[in-house]
């Protein structure tokens, strides 16, 4: 079993993706929660600032493009840190629609970061995750690729493939110790979308932490954030495309 706490608290948790807004409001949650020793992993570990966490942290190298090392890290990962229970998939790239038109290298490095890049560390994280017992993994996905929408196809299309793999490896680890969380949030304000225009609904990063920590409580597989998105989303997909893209704008 996962080296949790008597109460199923993580202690360990592994975030790839030191910069996410999101990623830390998570981590932080779990610190807050009981974890003791979080590890931020980065492409410029050197240059993160100190979180202010009551726990021990360590900065490591990651580099989400890079998938053909990303074996190599996971072992070294798990070999010096086993007691990691959580690891946190939230690294993410995020275009503007229209550059990425006008530039298509900016929607394939989307596309390899964001689905490709995740992909990649869900197999492994999982797979060392499985082989140690258990544990528990999270990963970052979006409303943005449920409906297709002039406004982020490019960007929500990244986000909608790794939303079905990581849904497909979750029924994978049926049976065994470990359990995958994708979380759907909206629009949520953080450096990534600083400059954006808002979108009704909008949350804080804190507000995804909570929903994050809470249905990891509930052994949740899949949840939205806030929870009315889920109808939201449900009802844009049965309109017409026309009304769609009017809404869009």
């Amino acid at each position: 079993m996962a080296p949790m706490d008597s109460f199923g608290r993580p202690q360990t948790v592994l975030l790839l993706g030191a910069k996410s807004g999101i990623g830390l409001a998570i981590v932080a949650r779990m610190v807050g929660d009981g974890a003791r020793h979080v590890i931020l992993a980065g492409r410029e570990p050197e240059s993160l600032p100190q979180p202010d966490f009551d726990a021990k942290v360590d900065h490591v190298y990651f580099d989400a493009a890079e998938t053909s090392a990303h074996r190599k890290f996971f072992d070294e990962m798990f070999e010096t840190h086993p007691a990691i229970d959580v690891v946190v998939v939230a690294f993410g790239v995020l275009r503007d629609q229209l550059e990425t038109e006008a530039e298509p290298d900016l929607a394939i490095e989307m596309a390899e970061v964001n689905y490709v890049g995740a992909a990649s560390a869900l197999l492994h994280a999982s797979k060392r995750l499985r082989d140690r017992g258990g544990g528990q993994i999270v990963v970052l996905s979006s409303v943005a690729g449920v409906t297709p929408r002039r406004s982020n196809f490019a960007y929500g299309s990244s986000k909608a493939a790794v939303d079905f793999f990581a849904r497909g490896l979750a029924a994978s680890l049926k049976g065994t110790e470990v359990r995958m969380l994708v979380v759907r949030p909206g629009f949520v304000h953080t450096a990534m979308t600083a400059g954006m225009k808002t979108r009704p609904f909008a949350v804080s990063p804190e507000k995804v932490a909570d929903a994050v920590v809470e249905a990891m409580a509930r052994r949740s597989e899949v949840i939205w954030v806030p929870p009315v998105l889920r109808w939201v989303m449900a009802a844009l997909r049965r309109l017409p495309s026309r009304l769609v893209d009017k809404l869009d704008r």
